[in-house]
């Protein structure tokens, strides 16, 4: 790749690193945020179910401690002789003891009195005893005075599940030892826990030492047996994040009762846990990937502007390159204009005069015709060139302009070659423009003349005329458009097209891709100039291969058309008032007062312009009109004019001139002079002028 093509890609690719880069850097402080937020979360989680787990064993203790000290206080009884076996023999009575007994002792529903095999002896209620080999320490390796607790239990009638919790009193010299047995519910052990659980993802258990489950709220149906359960809560008591059977993950928070060997569990599914978190989580991706899209966007907008500011400003470089060309290229062939039009004003000039001399219908006369009119040939050649350069005098008046183009596509329609097909869509009547008609027909004429040289083998010729407004300046291939409103002319054919190369040279003058068709290469150089002298721009879209058409945008006149009165063809004749010749050419001098000579005015010249400015100072009423040259050295037409405006303000000014264009017209209206007459004069013209000023 060229360097200057990995610079480019480079200049490219650095706002999208720039923006994926702030992009991460947000994504990171959001992933950092979120990640304090869950830990915060589950902390807080952590807290809340630990004290929820203390709390539930401080109550599962009171309760179990209470049972405790009931069946102590029993078995104290039984020794002091307070409560006998022999009583407890009589059923009636024992069991109206133990109720007695039961409703002091909290938690507890049940009592009774087993012997050492653990036959009932005594009993609250008809509630069946439990087994002595349910009993956790085994009743046979229980220490004296310790407590047993059983594993659950099936209670009579609608008591559930019982657990018991069990001590021994000795025997004594009138009765054998055996058991104190109390039993409890199993779901009194939770209390009032398991009305006001926080949520159903709260889970919680109530096990022994080997792991035998007393009670539970919300929890499953375990999959395990006590032993595994017993190894797997000695294993890291302190982990508050477990993985349980089910697959969940859950935090948990466990106590012991250490007194009796009951562990207590409660737990909470991590989902519920960070199901706020979880939210928070998925509305910051979401805003995360949101941003990414706009950044993304953004980026790729801002590309896509300066691109196109790219765009227009090479095309903008490439018109204002075009422009100082055809500039440089207009002011050489105005300057060769304008010496070749000195020349012609004698050719012409001295040709009217051989001619009035010449006999009428001689060699000599019909020689001179012909010069007359390769003369004028080459009056008309000049003009183009004056055109293009907009250096030539140019008349300026309101006119429609689409009479015009209908005036062009008539002349067209009657020598159209076989095979081409003119279209014409004209949307614009009554439309105005103010300059020179007749360089609008010549105009339009070239462009289409163009659009037919390029169809050798036919094709279909477009031309359409709308109204348009514009809004915004923009940038056209060779000039800038600024607001406005503007008649749009559309020249388009079906050819071969322009190539990049032709593009660019387009509209020098004398440039043609046809010379050996003898094109002279002024005519797109002619449409430029009249484009340039109506104010208006020009556009060109063509692909080699695709045809051409060529737009072009001509400010619209507010000004309507205003009537015009035929110009007479009488030649006008002076009655011997003193006229003043000024041009530096002497030979233009003698010419121009020889003509004058012959219409019956008493010329003065003069080929120095400061001579001629002492005359008019010396006696400024002397002279009924002056006839002066505008490129003179030294002293120049209108700087001529503005110097006899202070000494004779009324005295008629003619400013003759073949180069100057609209900025001549503004300067010699500001000078003060009277009529602008373009070079080379035909004695008509002259005549015409002076009669109209010396009226």
């Amino acid at each position: 790749m060229e360097p200057e093509s990995e610079a480019s890609s480079r200049h490219l690719l650095r706002p999208w690193w720039v923006a994926l880069g702030l992009w991460l850097a947000l994504a990171t402080v959001t992933s950092i945020g979120l990640w304090h937020l869950r830990r915060d979360a589950v902390q807080s989680q952590s807290r809340e179910l630990s004290l929820l787990s203390l709390t539930l064993t401080d109550g599962i203790e009171r309760g179990l401690s209470g049972a405790d000290e009931g069946l102590h206080a029993l078995r104290a009884e039984l020794q002091e002789g307070r409560l006998s076996l022999a009583m407890a023999a009589r059923s009636r009575d024992a069991r109206q003891a133990l109720r007695i007994r039961v409703g002091l002792m909290p938690l507890v529903d049940t009592l009774w009195l087993l012997d050492d095999a653990g036959h009932t002896i005594a009993a609250s209620d008809p509630t069946p005893a439990p087994d002595l080999s349910v009993f956790l320490p085994a009743p046979d390796a229980l220490a004296e005075g310790a407590t047993a607790l059983s594993q659950p239990f099936d209670g009579a009638g609608d008591k559930g599940p019982l657990i018991a919790m069990a001590v021994r009193f000795p025997a004594t010299a009138s009765a054998p030892g055996g058991w104190i047995v109390a039993g409890m519910q199993a779901s009194a052990l939770l209390g009032a826990f398991s009305s006001a659980i926080p949520s159903t993802a709260t889970r919680a258990w109530v096990l022994r030492g080997d792991g035998v489950r007393l009670t539970s709220v919300n929890a499953l149906e375990p999959t395990l047996d006590a032993a595994t359960v017993a190894r797997y809560l000695a294993q890291r008591p302190d982990l508050e994040l477990r993985r349980f059977q089910d697959g969940s993950d859950n935090l948990v928070a466990l106590h012991t009762v250490s007194r009796y060997g009951v562990k207590v569990l409660i737990s909470r599914d991590l989902d519920s846990v960070l199901a706020s978190w979880r939210q928070a989580a998925t509305v910051c991706a979401a805003a995360l990937a949101l941003l990414l899209l706009i950044i993304a966007a953004a980026v790729y907008l801002v590309q896509l502007a300066e691109r196109r500011r790219a765009q227009a400003q090479r095309a903008l470089q490439a018109q204002i390159s075009r422009a100082a060309k055809l500039e440089s290229l207009g002011t050489l062939a105005g300057s060769v204009a304008h010496d070749f039009n000195n020349l012609l004003a004698g050719i012409v000039g001295f040709s009217e005069m051989a001619q009035d001399a010449a006999p009428a219908g001689s060699d000599q006369a019909r020689h001179i015709d012909k010069v007359l009119q390769i003369a004028l040939r080459g009056k008309s050649l000049v003009e183009r060139i004056l055109t293009f350069s907009h250096a030539g005098a140019k008349a300026s008046a309101v006119f429609e302009l689409q009479p015009v183009v209908e005036e062009v596509l008539s002349v067209l329609a009657a020598s159209l070659r076989g095979g081409i097909v003119l279209e014409r869509v004209l949307q614009a009547p009554g439309a105005c423009l103010r300059g020179d008609a007749t360089q609008a027909f010549e105009a339009v004429m070239n462009l289409c003349t163009n659009a037919m040289q390029a169809m050798p083998q036919g094709g279909m010729l477009s031309v359409q005329l709308e109204r348009l407004q514009v809004a915004e300046p923009r940038v056209l291939s060779h000039t800038p458009l600024p607001p406005g409103s503007y008649l749009r002319l559309i020249v388009s054919d079906q050819g071969g097209g322009i190539t990049p190369d032709v593009m660019e040279r387009l509209f020098e003058p004398f440039f043609t891709t046809r010379a050996a068709q003898s094109g002279t290469g002024l005519g797109l150089a002619v449409v430029f100039g009249v484009v340039a002298e109506l104010g208006g721009a020009i556009d060109v879209q063509s692909r080699p291969g695709h045809g051409a058409q060529f737009t072009l945008y001509l400010p619209q006149a507010s000004e309507s058309v205003a009537a015009t009165t035929p110009a007479s063809q009488q030649l006008h004749a002076g009655a011997g008032q003193r006229l003043l010749v000024v041009d530096d050419e002497p030979e233009l001098v003698a010419l121009t007062s020889e003509l004058l000579m012959g219409l019956g005015y008493a010329p003065e010249g003069y080929s120095d312009p400061g001579a001629a400015l002492q005359a008019l100072n010396d006696d400024p009423q002397r002279f009924a009109a002056v006839i002066t040259d505008e490129v003179m050295p030294g002293l120049t037409g209108t700087q001529l004019t503005q110097a006899l405006r202070q000494r004779a303000p009324h005295v008629p000014v003619l400013l003759v001139s073949g180069y100057g264009g609209a900025l001549l017209a503004q300067r010699a209206g500001a000078a003060g002079v009277t009529r602008l007459l373009a070079k080379p004069l035909q004695r008509a013209d002259l005549a015409r002028a002076l009669a109209e000023v010396l009226r």
